[in-house]
């Protein structure tokens, strides 16, 4: 029960990885706020499950932001942020729309930046937090078909570093966790075939699960890592080596 008691919001929370990182932390003991945006159902009944509360909001609006913070705060200060939120959009560049462009770029690297934005105060004040941002092995090696998406997991892990740099002295630590094929709602709609391909490049020859990446991010959270930040761990089966 290393985080008994934390508060701590994720982003994003209602399935896939951030179900699975909202279930590990509860049971690490923290008080879990499930963030979502359309999927009420799903948010309400994983919050039963876990004794945290679901709260929806628009993580690419300020306002959204700072509405899912003041209800995260009704539990007490806000320990803990994972920027889980994300979307795709996918085509090549050639036929990407600017609307493709802008809506994955604004949730994805915007909401990251926004959800940072409004729990920092109270983290730096208390000279205590930690936020986990989820990037993507998109970022580290490129995807084709993917350029909006790989450039705002991109965006993500570079503000995973400069951020960790300038709240560093107040105790407040920033990581990133750079998931690879991971079997979601993201991947179920890609065809056998690409999925087979995708196989063939990852060393260890098969996709991850959500709940192989959830204990890192746990572990990121607590105290076994008070001296890490500014990192970004690849949970990929060996596919960025």
């Amino acid at each position: 029960m290393e985080l008994k008691d934390q508060v701590a919001i994720v982003t994003g929370g209602s399935r896939g990885i951030g179900a699975a990182i909202a279930k590990e932390l509860a049971a690490a003991g923290a008080k879990v706020v499930v963030n979502y945006r359309t999927r009420s159902e799903e948010a309400e009944a994983l919050a039963a499950e876990i004794g945290g509360i679901a709260f929806q909001a628009d993580v690419s609006t300020t306002e959204g932001c700072e509405a899912l913070l003041a209800a995260a705060e009704a539990l007490g200060p806000v320990d803990i942020l994972v920027n889980n939120a994300g979307i795709t959009s996918d085509g090549l560049m050639l036929r990407m729309t600017d609307e493709q462009w802008d809506s994955v770029l604004n949730v994805n690297a915007g909401g990251c930046f926004r959800m940072s934005r409004a729990v920092l105060p109270s983290m730096v004040r208390r000279r205590s937090g930690s936020i986990v941002n989820l990037a993507s092995v998109s970022a580290l090696r490129g995807n084709a078909g993917q350029v909006n998406y790989a450039a705002s997991k991109a965006a993500i892990v570079a503000l995973t570093r400069s951020l960790a740099k300038e709240v560093a002295r107040r105790k407040v630590r920033v990581n990133a966790v750079a998931p690879g094929f991971i079997v979601t709602d993201m991947t179920s709609v890609l065809p056998d075939q690409v999925l087979d391909g995708a196989k063939e490049f990852i060393p260890m020859r098969r996709l991850g699960q959500p709940e192989e990446i959830a204990p890192i991010v746990r572990f990121l959270c607590g105290p076994g890592a008070a001296y890490l930040t500014g990192q970004v761990i690849a949970v990929d089966g060996g596919l960025s080596v």
